[in-house]
């Protein structure tokens, strides 16, 4: 037990098995599987987690019916052939005091693919659609129900087979067992449809199946949303009736917040920074206060502190960590030591961990590129011979280079141009509700601090400091400036840069035009900034909507904020040239011009240029030389943390 965290690390039991800690690791998907099993890389990615001393992990949801496929890179486990797999995954957490629960889905109409790209059938107890997905569903025959309850029996007897310790039933999120409860959306007439009682038959015989498949020892959970969020879900008193009518059904209730089946309910799955932390922990604790079942919570909770509060007030009685852990998989062995200013925090940004799944690609972090890299990453080694290493530029890229170097055992002195590390990434912190993404820069320089990197700030690196310094390798990580267009006619206007806004450096009108290029945060950041500064703001993209290149919970919640604000969107545009008053944008597919008048201050997201200077000036350098983030071409943090682990690993 932690002295300062007595709740979080007090030991919690359910029938025979005690959890270590009332951490838990939430079941998300990796996209790290294949074949639809645990292979070698998911097995190593939950090992680092149970070795930084997580209580409980909640693997990432197994199908238990043919029909349960809503991805083509989910787990199965409606064939004995997953038994191996868990059984090696199950063994290698055990091997590290960590208690290992699967999850057993079937999403109903919330299916996003097929392996094949064509649009599948979705099965659902009504033929109603849903927003986001707009899947048009087919109704359950009470034989398929049947077959489905049965599939989540059997795969609960493989997963026992195979050494879990449990199973948790995913009810969370809009997904098939919540379907049969919401009277929206089930609209049946027969016994599964109508009451209450006759709605929650198909989750009650779902449990029935289960212990009747498995031992008296084994575990089975329900995961379930409090409150969907969503127009058409289930609302937190429903949730709550649901509950009560199921008290003493399962060993625990895992609560969360949102709902797949929209836009706006979508958001809170994975809730970005603009939400407070714990945010849904109230609704989760006016469950727990009406029900004898134990009560977990997830959602939002990125910081030791704030789960030992949510405990020691009596709220909840395990809390899902699960973003803290893929950002630091040893923040609870660092938080048990009192090594608190040592854990990389999370800062919700969502990039790699929800949006590599979103793209299809494995799961990682922007600040911890190691992570869903453990095969390749997960095992610090020394280098050979300690070499010399300097490092220009202090932001992402090159601290990460600077801070792998040092680990390995070099020498490693890195050196700013400014006065402060985290290059764009001051930028970042400045944009409304974004303030969290400055951890990056906290997280990145403490690191570098611990593997003792010498930092020299304002001092620029050129040829002749690295003549006279001679090292063995020089990491350039100059980073990226807006990049500035000819535009017609802009001596006749105001025109100014998104990062001279950030920065305060210049006056903007009442009426504001951003042109947006990059369609990333920083055109719905400026918007936002401009107007709960009194603007009324005009925001182009060059391209369908706003945020197109971030991660989808962040942007859609964003525009929602947009869109309250009054900020008009203009998508599909280019900028063209200004007259005076007057933009001129031209549509990028059609013929005919935008022409927005009326305009004080037209603000310029462009993109960037690198700035790679150094890179030419030490073109005859005859060491080992590496160019890294921005200055060899600019896109984003990620990218950027990435390369410094490349680059510092390779040295």
């Amino acid at each position: 037990m932690s002295p300062a965290l007595p709740h979080l690390y007090s030991p919690f039991t359910i029938r025979r098995t005690v959890i270590k800690n009332r951490i838990m690791s939430t079941g998300h998907d990796t996209t790290l599987p294949t074949a639809f099993v645990p292979n070698d890389a998911l097995i190593a990615y939950q090992q680092a987690r149970a070795k930084g001393g997580v209580g409980l992990i909640v693997l990432q949801v197994a199908g238990v019916h043919e029909t349960a496929r809503y991805t083509s890179h989910l787990l199965m486990a409606t064939s004995d052939d997953c038994i191996p797999g868990y059984r090696r995954l199950a063994e290698v957490c055990h091997e590290n005091g960590a208690t290992v629960f699967g999850q057993l889905f079937h999403p109903g109409r919330e299916i996003m693919e097929t392996s094949e790209g064509t649009a599948p059938v979705a099965y659902a107890p009504s033929a109603v659609p849903n927003q986001r997905f707009h899947v048009m569903p087919r109704a359950l025959s009470s034989r398929m129900i049947d077959e489905i309850v049965q599939g989540y029996g059997q795969a609960a007897r493989r997963l026992q087979e195979a050494g879990l310790d449990g199973v948790e039933i995913v009810g969370s999120h809009g997904y098939l067992p919540v379907q049969f409860v919401n009277p929206r959306v089930n609209l049946r007439e027969d016994n599964y449809g109508g009451s209450l009682g006759n709605r929650l038959r198909f989750i009650r015989e779902v449990a029935e199946a289960v212990r009747a498949a498995t031992g008296p020892d084994f575990i089975c959970g329900l995961r379930f949303s409090a409150a969907d969020n969503d127009l058409n879900g289930m609302t937190a008193a429903e949730v709550s009736e649901a509950l009560i009518a199921l008290d003493g059904i399962f060993d625990y209730f895992n609560l969360t917040i949102g709902s797949s089946a929209s836009f706006g309910g979508a958001v809170h799955i994975a809730p970005p920074m603009a939400f407070a932390s714990a945010y849904g922990a109230t609704t989760a604790a006016a469950i727990k206060r009406q029900v004898a079942t134990p009560v977990f919570y997830a959602g939002r909770v990125n910081q030791p502190q704030d789960a030992e509060r949510l405990l020691a007030a009596g709220d909840v009685d395990m809390v899902g960590m699960t973003r803290a852990l893929i950002c630091d998989p040893e923040m609870p062995a660092k938080a048990k030591e009192g090594r608190f200013d040592d854990i990389r925090a999370c800062i919700a940004c969502n990039q790699a961990c929800i949006g590599h799944f979103q793209l299809g690609v494995s799961i990682s972090c922007i600040q911890h590129p190691e992570t869903g890299r453990e095969l390749q990453y997960g095992r610090m080694t020394f280098a050979g011979v300690a070499k010399r290493v300097v490092v220009a530029g202090g932001g992402p890229a090159g601290m990460k280079a600077a801070i792998v170097a040092a680990q390995r055992g070099h020498e490693v002195t890195l050196y700013e141009a400014t006065d402060r590390l985290g290059g764009q990434a001051l930028l970042a912190q400045l944009i409304p509700r974004r303030t969290e993404f400055g951890g990056i820069v906290t997280n990145l320089a403490h690191e570098a601090e611990l593997a003792g990197v010498t930092i020299v700030k304002n001092t620029r690196v050129d040829r002749s400091l690295i003549e006279r310094l001679s090292p063995d390798t020089v990491i350039v990580a100059t980073g990226a400036k807006p990049r500035r267009l000819d535009i017609p006619g802009a001596e006749t206007a105001h025109v100014v840069t998104a990062w001279q806004v950030l920065r305060d450096e210049v006056n903007v009108g009442s009426s504001v035009l951003i042109v947006d290029w990059r369609c990333d945060w920083i055109g719905m950041g400026i918007a936002e900034k401009l107007a709960r500064a009194g603007c009324k703001v005009r925001l182009a993209v060059n391209g369908y909507m706003p945020g197109q290149r971030i991660q989808a919970y962040v942007r859609d919640q964003w525009a929602g904020v947009l869109h309250d604000l009054g900020v008009d969107v203009i998508p599909y545009a280019d900028l063209y040239g200004v007259d005076g008053a007057t933009v001129y944008l031209s549509h990028v597919t059609g013929k005919e011009p935008i022409i927005i008048d009326g305009i004080d201050t037209l603000v310029t997201s462009l993109g960037h240029d690198a700035v790679n200077i150094l890179e030419a000036e030490l073109s005859q350098f005859g060491g080992d030389l590496r160019i890294i983030g921005d200055c060899l071409t600019p896109r984003t943090a990620e990218e950027a943390v990435l390369e410094g682990l490349r680059a510092g690993w390779a040295v």
